[in-house]
């Protein structure tokens, strides 16, 4: 390993060039902050790391280690950077086996002698590390410059992946407020021009058909109104969860639908774990779907996937082509009159705040089956 070729000046300035360049992006900009810092402080390789779940993955990295590679991962506990995170400023290492790290699970996962990296803070929550290291020791400590070099770094790394965050939630929002104002725009429109010329048609002739008419296209303006409000405040959180029995939360929701002639089976006694309101609105809106697509007399099951990893909501009606399945769950789509399009909206937008996916097929009478995956029985 080699002295640092550049001077503090030298780095600081081209540190700022780098970081201050508008006309390229964050991911092209870590790659040659990587490579900076190695000549810098003269080391093999740089990387950066997002830490979830007790794992850490190589997000990305400049150097020639086969352990320290771009999508990279191993448990936290046997990485350097469970210690970085623990502490203020950066964590720097000379010479690992001196210093009493030769028994340490990252000493044997990643052999690194020299090691100096800093916490990466996104929106005050520790995102992952940026960090550099040596398969060889150094001749001399890390001074206070070279610490306070890879906490600047850090703290530029943290800073930038919070606005590319909050860029994103920003363009999520537009979007949907732009989804909203076209189905309000269109869907409500629609029912009033029903309701004015019924009125109208009710003023000429007295017969009370035309009210009957006029509340319906009131109800489903209430219907549509009832679920952008969900979409809108609730869909997309997830309150205080619970070990919830499934058979009797779609029971509970089937009493809520309107199913005289309908059938409901329940061929599961799997317990889940979540939040039993918003759960509610996606076991409900299956149900109607299945009535209003497939009629009065349809037999919907609710049971077990076959893999274990999920349940199913089958039903033996006219089911859904093959060809629109893929747009099932898109704002406004449906195929019914009185409908708002917004059911299977909701029903994605809680199943995936449960961390959980759905997807519709075929069932074995050639109805619709919507399949959801992912859930866990209880908290981890």
């Amino acid at each position: 390993m080699s002295d640092a070729q550049l001077s503090e000046g030298d780095v600081l300035r081209r540190m700022y060039r780098l970081t201050a360049d508008q006309e390229r992006s964050f991911e092209d900009k870590v790659p040659d902050l990587l490579d900076l810092g190695r000549e810098y402080l003269g080391v093999e390789v740089g990387f950066l790391t997002e830490i979830a779940d007790d794992t850490q993955l190589i997000v990305e990295a400049r150097g020639d280690h086969d352990r320290l590679q771009p999508d990279s991962s191993c448990p936290l506990s046997r990485a350097y950077c469970r210690k970085t995170i623990d502490v203020d400023g950066a964590l720097t290492v000379q010479h690992a086996r001196v210093e009493g790290w030769e028994d340490d699970a990252a000493y044997d996962e990643f052999g690194l002698e020299a090691y100096i990296g800093a916490k990466v803070l996104v929106d005050g929550e520790v995102y992952g590390t940026f960090c550099f290291a040596d398969t060889e020791p150094r001749d001399r400590p890390f001074s206070e410059t070279e610490e306070t070099f890879v906490e600047l770094m850090a703290q530029w790394v943290g800073y930038e992946i919070f606005h590319t965050q909050a860029k994103e939630r920003i363009q999520t929002q537009r979007d949907q407020l732009a989804e909203f104002t076209r189905i309000v725009s269109h869907d409500i429109r629609n029912p009033l021009g029903i309701v004015e010329g019924y009125l109208e048609l009710a003023e000429e002739t007295g017969d009370p058909e035309h009210f009957r008419r006029c509340r319906e296209a009131v109800n489903r303006m209430e219907s549509l109104v009832d679920d952008l409000l969900f979409l809108t405040r609730e869909g997309q959180t997830i309150g205080g969860r619970e070990s919830i029995s499934l058979a009797e939360l779609v029971r509970e929701c089937w009493s809520f639908v309107d199913a005289d002639d309908a059938t409901l089976r329940v061929e599961t006694d799997r317990d889940l774990y979540g939040d039993w309101s918003r759960l509610q609105q996606v076991f409900e809106n299956l149900f109607r779907n299945a009535i209003e697509h497939g009629g009065d007399d349809i037999t919907v099951t609710v049971g077990d996937l076959e893999d274990g990893t999920g349940v199913y909501v089958a039903d033996d009606g006219v089911g859904i082509p093959e060809d629109v399945r893929k747009d099932v769950f898109v704002d406004g789509y449906t195929t019914g009159e009185s409908g708002t399009g917004l059911g299977l909206t909701i029903i994605r937008q809680v199943v995936s705040a449960h961390g959980w996916t759905i997807d519709v097929v075929e069932s074995a009478e050639g109805g619709a089956r919507f399949e959801i995956r992912g859930m866990e029985p209880e908290a981890e």
